[in-house]
């Protein structure tokens, strides 16, 4: 087994080392790297806390429902803090906007060109979801599928295209907002929690904190680019006001433990983004930029750095399709009945335990999906990757197009 093994491990690392060699030396890995981990932190953490119960008493055709583990057993809300890194995506987000928007002014591109061109990349792969899902939910309506199921999954299935809405407008305001101290959206997101639930609001009235509260780290990534947060000091600062302020908002004001939505809580810290939510980001920010350093000289490894690169001209079908390879594994698995970690309830230690041993599943139906979408992604053409292209003189931090980029 091990000869077999030998010669496919050899031309693993002869790609490694040849894309650690062709990648520019001005690349900033360390921003690859915190896209990287912000993607396979919001895959995971879905993949921990959606569960999809199996109802087959009642007909010939199950129902499906979704629980989360959170609910039943809240201690494991810690969870959720690891998970739920969007802050750090949109800290990288509006980095990479606000740098290429520069550097595309300093090359003599109009603003439509720059924003079709990061646009582009981002909503490319949507189409083939969308066309799936709706051939999916026809067939399963026709042949008798419970609605409430059908809707179950569809909602689960298109539930990552909120975050492509919100972060193309902030994309497409990214000229607006290079300048934009990210005090201004924080304070919009702490007087509306304010109006919502200190003073009887209407609850709509939250849904203002949907652009306001992922602005508040996309700004922190135009700070970035602007060269304001280049000191440890501002990592330290962000990372110990926004834990303290979380902590303070959780153990005084009421706010869930939970980062992420728990059905049938009163509260969700998600949607829309609340004030403890947006002061999370803000430690998880801090967090990210005290790694760069460390996670430029762990990149300096081809194998680390070619499962960066992988992930990274991957980002947006990896998003979009994770959810389809859990309902995928989880309805091939009703052939079997109601499997543990699968189909049954997420109320005990068991489940939790069964669940991590479905992750290696997902991940393989995740692969699949991969292979068969990721040239949605790329266009289906043959062009060499923005990860190794050799930039033109003084387009030394030209981003790559991709979103979240």
């Amino acid at each position: 087994m091990t000869d077999r093994l030998t010669p496919v491990l050899t031309r693993v690392r002869a790609s490694a080392d040849r894309l650690h060699i062709q990648t520019p030396p001005h690349r900033d890995r360390a921003v690859d790297a915190l896209r990287a981990v912000a993607i396979l932190g919001v895959v995971l953490g879905h993949w921990l806390v959606t569960a999809l119960v199996a109802d087959t008493r009642t007909q010939s055709h199950p129902t499906l429902r979704t629980a989360s583990p959170l609910h039943y057993l809240p201690a494991l809300a810690p969870v959720s803090w690891v998970f739920q890194t969007l802050a750090v995506f949109f800290l990288v987000g509006g980095h990479v906007a606000t740098r290429g928007y520069h550097s595309a002014r300093a090359r003599g591109t109009c603003y439509p060109r720059w924003l079709r061109a990061r646009l582009s990349r981002l909503f490319r792969p949507v189409a083939a979801v969308l066309a799936l899902w709706t051939v999916t939910a026809t067939a399963l309506l026709l042949t008798g599928a419970d609605p409430d199921t059908v809707r179950t999954l569809v909602k689960l299935a298109l539930s990552p295209l909120w975050f492509l809405l919100v972060f193309a407008l902030l994309t497409a305001a990214t000229p607006l907002l290079t300048r934009l101290s990210p005090l201004w959206p924080l304070a919009v997101v702490l007087h509306v929690d304010l109006l919502r639930f200190g003073l009887g609001a209407p609850s709509w009235l939250g849904w203002l904190n949907l652009p306001a509260g992922w602005l508040v780290p996309y700004t922190l990534g135009a700070a970035w680019t602007r060269g304001e947060l280049d000191r440890r000091r501002a990592g330290w600062i962000l990372l110990t006001c926004g834990a303290t302020a979380t902590a303070a908002l959780v153990a005084w004001a009421g706010y869930p433990a939970s980062m992420v939505g728990v059905p049938g809580a009163a509260v969700s810290n998600l949607n829309p983004p609340t004030l403890a939510a947006v002061t999370f980001g803000l430690a998880q920010c801090g967090l990210a930029l005290l790694l760069r350093e460390r996670l430029r000289r762990a990149m300096c490894r081809p194998l680390a750095w070619a499962a960066v690169a992988l992930v990274n001209l991957s980002a947006m079908t990896i998003f979009l399709w994770h959810q389809t390879a859990l309902m995928a594994t989880t309805a091939m698995g009703l052939f079997a009945g109601r499997v543990p970690g699968l189909h049954t309830l997420p109320d005990d230690l068991g489940w939790v335990a069964a669940r991590l041993a479905w992750l290696p599943v997902f991940a393989l139906a995740l692969t699949v999906c991969w292979a068969a979408f990721r040239t949605c992604e790329q266009g289906g053409g043959r062009r060499r990757s923005r990860v190794v292209r050799s930039h033109r003189p003084g387009a030394a931090h030209t981003p790559d197009p991709k979103v979240g980029a």
